[in-house]
């Protein structure tokens, strides 16, 4: 089993190889929370979409289905009730209110869930986070060397051991 820099287990790393791999570990971290905030703000823009969708749909709805379904609910109506003309044409406009209605509230829905996501303000927060916590961080303190030890001695019998 190996270390993530490729060092094996329980072997003492350099200052510079822990640097290095705690350099490369917030690297990775950063690209990681980047891609995390890129695809919750694509899955906000996918909803919105959506949202903007249902809206053009109730609205193509109602504008282009007026003419033909109320000539044709009304006259199918009047047909079936032997009811006044005007009465059928009032309950023909009515029945394309509601489904416009319907695809409207669809539309409502989306955009209350996209409004709702705070994917990119948690994403931004965490990162916030990380900063403040490694700001905060003090290195470990290093107990002092003896007068008549030389650090180049002991890096000496540290390098010839392992």
């Amino acid at each position: 089993m190996s270390a993530p820099d490729g060092s094996p287990v329980g072997a003492e790393r350099s200052i510079g190889q822990l640097f290095a791999s705690a350099t490369a570990e917030m690297s990775a971290l950063v690209h990681d929370e980047i891609a995390l905030a890129k695809a919750q703000l694509k899955q906000d823009v996918k909803r919105g979409a959506t949202s903007g969708g249902a809206f053009s749909a109730a609205g193509a709805v109602l504008i282009f289905s007026l003419p033909m379904l109320n000539f044709a609910l009304a006259y199918g109506i009047r047909t079936w009730s032997d009811w006044n003309l005007a009465v059928c044409f009032l309950l023909s406009f009515a029945a394309n209110v509601l489904v416009a209605l319907v695809l409207a509230l669809v539309g409502v829905a989306f955009a209350k869930k996209a409004k709702k996501s705070k994917g990119p303000q948690k994403v931004a927060a965490s990162m916030k986070e990380t900063a403040v916590v490694l700001q905060k961080a003090k290195p470990h303190p290093r107990p002092e060397l003896p007068k008549d030890r030389v650090p180049e001695a002991i890096e000496a019998v540290a390098r010839s051991s392992s």
